[in-house]
């Protein structure tokens, strides 16, 4: 909001600078974005007095002028043909700078010397909307009396200053410049100068003779008040208007719109001026829409209307979208001789839905939407008249039409001090909160030490006693504010806890095995459970529904990553990226039961998906023995079976004797549902048993100091034999002579019996004292391959 500094001057005496200002503004709330100073690049220009005109000797077309500025006269040449002795002007001196850095020196122009140069009303950055006749062509002239040599940014007003000033949503008492004068007396400690709100009104006629007003939707219009003015005569609104309007971005018009322009911004009323003319029936209705029914509007847009929105009517046709825009018959034209002023109250909901489903946006809905109190409308149709008074532009009608079926009382606010400073973490004078608040336009006083304030009617935003500690500690200063922690908080030493560390570890891990890492939303849809065929007991299927879900597709908090992750193989899959490796380390929601009586365990969980040419189920286990490795785990593998994985590619892990997780892959029909025509391979651990079982330390290994034998076998088995249920039996019928086995082939052909599968098996025999004898290496294979035998019916191949 734009606010000039006259302006504000008007009702308030500053006597600091502007920047300072904008400083003491900053600490009780109000954020000056920008301080424009329009005048600013312009220096040594003057007004000047044509004294004489001449022919230029050696050019048609330019002219010679002699010009008083003050201290003397100059020569100055120019091409304007505007110009006649007598006039006043605007004079660039030598060495004078223009709008945009302009240099002005003297210099000879066609053998002539020229001191300087006559200024249009364009090289200062005027237009006419700043100063009458500055956008005509030529030199501009200056109608007021003004002595040689003043200034001329003195002498049009362009030593201007414009506080650009960011007012929150929650503060519209301040989107005016009388709101924001209220708050820099109180800042200040000054007296706020009132309105001038003073009128006359002819006795011998009244509103009652000419007009009627009904409101028949007092919950959308709490107020609604209009005042009959005649005899209207369109003269030119004053310069001193007209400036202050262009300065605040309002392009003036006529006396009456720019009256209610001027309005708007002085006390942030909304206001509207309807030709009386157009009023059928000599009366206002303000009803809600029919539908069906349209109006068009002041900016020729023809729009239709519903039930929802306020129209103020006469007795056949709407004429205004109310709050909004008036209609095209509603304007104020050079002929109208009768107007009918408004000030009114509507509901901001209802003007801010029929704004933004018309499309029709206005400086008068900007205010509604953010609240307008109804005392307001009083003092904007006071000041209206008192304008129209001033300027000498219509005749004012006694009597008035005020519809209010809000109560106009002052809310009450009882509050301990005690409060008060337990709130603010100091304690405040008694004396000091009351003369901020009254500084405020509140009624304070205290019985013992309870605070009784009356709240004004502008300030709707003040609901209890935190808005009135906001309000004190505002003007007090928040530099008196003295850090406190909260009851039983202590102070702890910053940076990454030891989870956040094995998180960060855990990620770096992914990162160099090629992984790009992915966030996803918390929220799944409940049909993914469908999609991968959970049966209804699943504890998967528990999973929290949110009360007022975006979509169905994000209704339920996700109790695993799998659908997340797979959901996004499929996005990639789409758009053809065939090929790549993702994981993720997020939160799953596990709630003890449902409905929820407790808040669910938030489970950080990794899940990670490989695909494309290259990945295969011993890659994506090739990914989880890395993260063994680096996070010094001893995980074991069994086979594995959801209802969402192939059942012959899928293993569960353990870690410490406890299942951690899974990894292997999808099963088709589940690809299927995802649209995914390709192998896809995942993985999901829970990282909480994961950490559990965390173990950095690295125990040192001599080399052996005797020869190591290896042996290999290959044995035969059924198919559904696991590796991991063979190295079991090996390393536990080795002994303390096998030292290391592993598996290194594996195959399912031709050669092997149906239903059968050949494993082969690398050994490592070694002892830390003696050189081991081929018996000794023979005794435990043998040992092995009967235990083999019994266990699982391994033949030897």
């Amino acid at each position: 909001m734009k606010l000039p500094l006259s302006w504000l001057k008007d009702y308030v005496d500053i006597d600091i600078s502007a920047e300072e200002l904008a400083k003491r503004l900053l600490c009780c709330g109000f954020e000056v974005e920008e301080i424009i100073c329009k005048g600013k690049e312009i220096k040594n220009v003057v007004a000047g007095k044509i004294l004489s005109i001449k022919k230029h000797p050696g050019a048609d077309k330019l002219l010679i002028c002699e010009v008083s500025v003050g201290n003397g006269a100059i020569r100055v040449v120019t091409g304007a043909q505007n110009v006649k002795a007598g006039d006043t002007v605007p004079v660039a001196l030598h060495g004078a700078t223009l709008l945009g850095g302009v240099k002005i020196k003297e210099g000879k122009l066609r053998g002539e010397l020229s001191q300087g140069m006559l200024c249009s009303g364009e090289e200062l950055g005027l237009t006419s909307a700043d100063y009458e006749g500055a956008s005509a062509d030529g030199i501009l002239i200056i109608r007021e009396k003004v002595a040689p040599g003043t200034d001329i940014k003195q002498a049009l007003g362009l030593d201007e200053c414009v506080l650009d000033v960011s007012v929150t949503a929650n503060r519209p008492d301040c989107q005016s410049v009388y709101g924001m004068a209220r708050e820099i007396a109180a800042l200040l400690d000054k007296p706020l100068k009132p309105l001038n709100l003073n009128y006359d009104e002819e006795k011998g006629d009244s509103i009652e003779r000419h007009l009627d007003v009904e409101v028949l939707a007092p919950d959308l219009c709490p107020r609604y008040m209009v005042k009959y003015v005649i005899d209207i005569e369109m003269v030119q609104s004053p310069s001193w208007m007209k400036r202050r309007l262009a300065l605040c971005g309002i392009r003036p018009i006529n006396v009456i719109v720019d009256i209610t322009n001027y309005v708007l911004l002085e006390v942030g009323q909304p206001m509207h001026a309807f030709d009386y003319r157009f009023l059928e029936g000599a009366k206002i209705i303000v009803r809600r829409a029919n539908r069906g029914e349209k109006i068009t509007t002041l900016n020729e847009k023809e729009s239709g209307l519903s039930e929802e929105m306020l129209v103020i009517c006469d007795v056949k046709k709407p004429m205004a979208l109310a709050g909004i825009m008036g209609g095209e018959n509603s304007g104020i034209r050079e002929d109208t001789r009768e107007i009918v002023f408004e000030a009114a109250k509507f509901a901001r909901d209802c003007i801010r839905r029929t704004s933004r489903k018309l499309s029709v946006q206005s400086d008068s809905s900007a205010r509604f939407e953010k609240g307008v109190d109804a005392g307001l409308c009083e003092i904007a149709m006071r000041r209206a008249l008192a304008l129209v008074h001033q300027l000498k532009c219509g005749k004012i009608i006694s009597g008035i039409k005020d519809i209010c079926a809000e109560k106009l009382s002052r809310k009450v606010i009882s509050v301990e001090k005690e409060k008060i400073d337990r709130l603010l973490g100091i304690s405040i004078e008694k004396e000091a909160m009351m003369r901020i608040l009254n500084r405020l336009e509140f009624k304070v006083s205290f019985e013992k030490d309870t605070l009784l304030c009356e709240v004004p009617l502008f300030r709707e935003d003040i609901d209890g006693y935190p808005d009135l500690a906001e309000e004190i500690i505002r003007y007090y200063g928040h530099d008196h504010l003295v850090p406190t922690l909260l009851k039983n908080a202590s102070i702890t030493k910053g940076g990454k806890n030891a989870s956040h560390k094995h998180a960060d570890r855990l990620k770096d891990v992914m990162v160099a095995q090629g992984f790009n890492e992915i966030i996803t939303y918390s929220f799944i849809s409940q049909e993914y459970f469908d999609k991968f065929r959970l049966k209804a007991s699943d504890p998967l299927r528990k999973a929290i529904r949110l009360l007022n879900p975006l979509s169905e597709k994000m209704a339920v908090m996700r109790t695993t990553l799998v659908p997340s992750i797979i959901e996004t193989v499929a996005t990639n899959t789409r758009k053809k990226i065939l090929s790549g490796r993702l994981f993720e380390l997020a939160n799953v929601y596990i709630p003890s039961s449902l409905p929820l009586n407790s808040l669910p365990d938030e489970k950080p969980m990794l899940a990670f998906a490989l695909f494309g040419e290259g990945e295969d189920f011993f890659t994506a286990k090739g990914c989880v023995e890395n993260i063994e490795e680096h996070f010094g785990l001893e995980l074991s593998y069994e086979r594995g079976s959801y209802p969402f994985m192939h059942g012959g590619r899928c293993a569960d892990v353990f870690c410490g004797g406890e299942k951690i997780g899974f990894f292997g892959e999808v099963h088709p029909d589940a690809l299927e549902e995802f649209d995914i025509k390709q192998r896809v391979y995942i993985a999901e651990i829970d990282f909480r048993l994961l950490e559990k079982n965390i173990c950095y330390y690295r125990g040192f290994k001599p080399v052996p100091k005797f020869p190591e034998v290896d042996r290999d076998i290959a044995v035969i088995v059924k198919e559904e034999v696991t590796c991991g249920q063979l190295l079991e039996t090996i390393s536990r019928k080795g002994g303390a002579l096998l030292k290391e086995a592993e598996l290194f082939d594996c195959y399912v052909g031709g050669q092997i019996e149906k239903g059968k599968k050949s494993m082969a098996f690398s050994l490592r025999f070694g002892s830390e004292d003696r050189t081991l004898k081929v018996e000794e290496v023979d005794q435990a294979i043998e040992k092995i391959l009967k235990a083999l035998n019994q266990e699982y019916g391994a033949i030897l191949r």
